[in-house]
């Protein structure tokens, strides 16, 4: 069926805009509550990856088995859960839902800290995921429950921002902690004793969470708006749920698809690029954190911050698929950085692309979630953004490093080749987003048009 049918017109609850709940300064501190939950919650899952050198040489992995921990051991159950949280979210008290999982990633990215083997590792990964699954679907949902339309691009990019501080402050820490324990391969910790150093990482990252729980009790669930049945009665399945995704394929799916793309070329290289560096240009471990974590700081932040005041902006003069389009114009800008920084022979110069091509990458991931939380009634917003990370953190959390980690060890065989394996991998990938997200624009359009009169199932 259509979007376009008279039968999904049924059920419709007109949406005229009402802001006079709407207290800035309030809803913009829960924002920045839960953007700092988000930050924790990248540092916790990034920080492995400025680790890999160490890990492979205690425990004698692979790069393809190292791509298996910060990939596929975290992205399985933080997807696979994902849905059926995201369906909790749309009913339940979604506050408490957050602490819970704040609780259990923090508790097993310090039990990260603990692995004695690869095994024991993947299983506290895996418990990372399941921590972390709680997070967006409550959050995205909430903030949409705190501001007016026009100003949704702008709060939903601010929190996405959490992606970058996390990633950034990731890198900058391990580097810390390199720095610290250079001349030592352990460390000593209170009540704990000797460790590894990059077991004492994962313990000194995972701990703040559990202190951060304070801040996440002490805000106040919103009340929800943009409902399609009446308050109390909003209990729509996972079913009915995904039936109502699937009916809408032309907006929905492309954009899933879209972002899981541009997620695959940003998992793959906050993976990757910290390791080219020191491999092909000689960078020293701690160095290249520290200029990794401030690049991310500056210019990925910068980055999904901007997408969400242009798409507002745009959106403001009447472009109704401003979100989309503002996503469509960063890949097309992205292309030419992201596929030369790997192959360029001076390391400046492989610097600098990397910093424009990461500003570029980091636009679309704000204005995505934004969008999709527009077009969802919000009975459907924890289950669509629950869905959206099933789709992107599948292709990109799950396959990112390994399809790099893939073409370096099976197709160039060499891992002094991982800078044109990212190379390859950008080449494939972002013509395809750029089409499909072109082909996004008339679908999300409509879908657009159809919530401003009202929204149905």
């Amino acid at each position: 069926m259509s979007d376009t049918t008279s039968a999904e017109e049924t059920n419709v609850i007109p949406q005229k805009e009402d802001t006079s709940w709407y207290r800035p300064v309030y809803s913009w501190y829960v924002v920045v509550v839960l953007t700092i939950a988000y930050t924790l919650s990248f540092i916790d899952r990034q920080i492995i990856n400025l680790l890999i050198g160490p890990i492979k040489a205690d425990l004698g992995i692979s790069d393809f088995e190292i791509s298996l921990l910060t990939g596929i051991a975290f992205a399985f159950f933080y997807t696979i859960l994902g849905i059926p949280l995201g369906s909790l979210a749309d009913r339940k008290n979604r506050k408490w839902i957050i602490s819970g999982g704040l609780f259990l990633w923090s508790l097993m990215t310090m039990a990260c800290g603990f692995a004695k083997n690869f095994t024991s590792l993947f299983l506290a990964r895996m418990g990372v995921g399941v921590g972390e699954a709680t997070l967006s679907p409550c959050a995205y949902s909430m903030i949409s429950d705190y501001f007016p339309k026009d100003k949704l691009a702008r709060a939903h990019s601010f929190y996405t921002m959490g992606i970058y501080l996390g990633s950034g402050l990731a890198f900058i820490l391990g580097g810390w902690v390199i720095s610290f324990v250079a001349d030592s391969a352990t460390v000593v910790l209170p009540l704990i004793g000797e460790v590894r150093s990059w077991q004492a990482a994962f313990i000194a990252v995972g701990a703040p969470g559990i202190f951060y729980l304070v801040f996440i009790f002490a805000i106040k669930e919103p009340k929800r708006r943009g409902l399609v049945k009446p308050e109390g009665q909003n209990d729509i399945g996972v079913k009915e749920g995904l039936a109502y995704i699937f009916k809408r394929k032309a907006a929905y799916m492309t954009i899933f698809v879209a972002i899981a793309l541009n997620s695959l070329q940003g998992y793959g290289s906050a993976t990757w690029t910290p390791e080219f560096f020191v491999r092909v240009h000689g960078f020293e471990r701690a160095d290249i954190a520290y200029l990794f974590g401030f690049m991310i700081l500056i210019f990925q932040t910068s980055g999904v911050l901007s997408g969400g005041w242009f798409a507002d902006k745009m959106e403001m003069r009447g472009v109704k698929d401003a979100k989309i389009r503002v996503a469509l114009i960063a890949a097309i800008c992205a292309l030419p950085f992201k596929v030369s920084f790997g192959i360029v022979d001076d390391p400046t110069l492989a610097l600098i692309l990397l910093a424009i091509g990461s500003y570029f990458l980091s636009v679309p991931y704000g204005v995505a979630a934004a969008a999709l939380q527009m077009i969802s009634p919000n009975e459907m917003r924890g289950k669509v953004i629950a869905v959206y990370f099933f789709v992107i953190n599948m292709i990109g959390l799950g396959l990112g490093s390994t399809v790099i980690a893939s073409f370096t060890d099976f197709v160039f065989m060499d891992e002094m080749m991982v800078g044109w394996s990212m190379a390859v991998t950008a080449t494939i990938c972002l013509p395809i987003q750029i089409f499909i997200l072109y082909k996004a624009l008339n679908p999300y359009k409509k879908m657009v048009e159809k919530a401003e009169k009202g929204y149905s199932l």
